[in-house]
């Protein structure tokens, strides 16, 4: 069996402009961890490792049942507690919320073949190697995002504001109002990649 690539597959979910757009996007399923703090904090980072992890585990399973896919990019929703800070733009958000309390989920999207069970295999392999509690906390999530509106960020994670600016005034235009939670796509490696050349997905569930 040719292994599967979600990039490839789902070509609209992975790609944007940087100018903003309306898009449609499928409903989809993850292995999910929830969390809530600095994402420039350990904690942040342990979860991420824990996270990738369990899908290479599940992976790895898959490849021996001639099921295999290629693991793709991480993804995370975000929000804050509306009822303490209010409700603010997309933009005021990442100024005025402490990072601190700053509520995420990452993400990383799974083939729809993959099971409650293939998840649970993978989250008892990893435990049994590294004895780590986080994996216990992984779940298969689902999302329908469908109408969206969206711009790719290119630069550093602080420089934000200014395509959330260009987002948010694109949907004032259109009359959109936001319908679920800011969801970022990482197309690069954060780990790894310059802050100058980061490529991000933000979107927005819109009605």
């Amino acid at each position: 069996m040719e292994k599967l690539d979600l990039t490839k597959r789902y070509k609209t979910y992975y790609t944007a402009k940087t100018t903003p757009e309306l898009v449609d996007i499928e409903p989809a399923q993850f292995l999910a961890l929830t969390g809530k703090g600095d994402p420039s904090g350990l904690p942040f980072s342990e979860k991420l490792q824990a996270l990738y992890a369990t899908a290479y585990a599940i992976k790895f399973e898959c490849k021996q049942s001639g099921r295999d896919f290629t693991v793709p990019k991480l993804e995370c929703l975000w929000w804050y507690d509306e009822h303490h800070f209010g409700r603010l733009s997309m933009s005021e958000t990442p100024l005025d919320v402490p990072r601190s309390q700053w509520e995420y989920r990452q993400l990383i999207r799974m083939p729809e073949y993959i099971t409650g069970e293939d998840v649970r295999k993978g989250i008892e392999s990893i435990r049994a190697k590294k004895k780590s509690d986080l994996v216990t906390d992984i779940e298969l999530y689902r999302i329908a995002p469908g109408k969206s509106a969206q711009i790719l960020h290119i630069g550093p994670f602080s420089k934000e504001p200014e395509s959330l600016i260009k987002l948010a005034e694109f949907m004032e235009t259109k009359k959109l109002e936001r319908n679920g939670l800011h969801h970022e796509i990482y197309l690069s490696d954060f780990r790894k990649t310059a802050p100058e050349k980061l490529r991000t997905i933000l979107r927005e569930p819109v009605k």
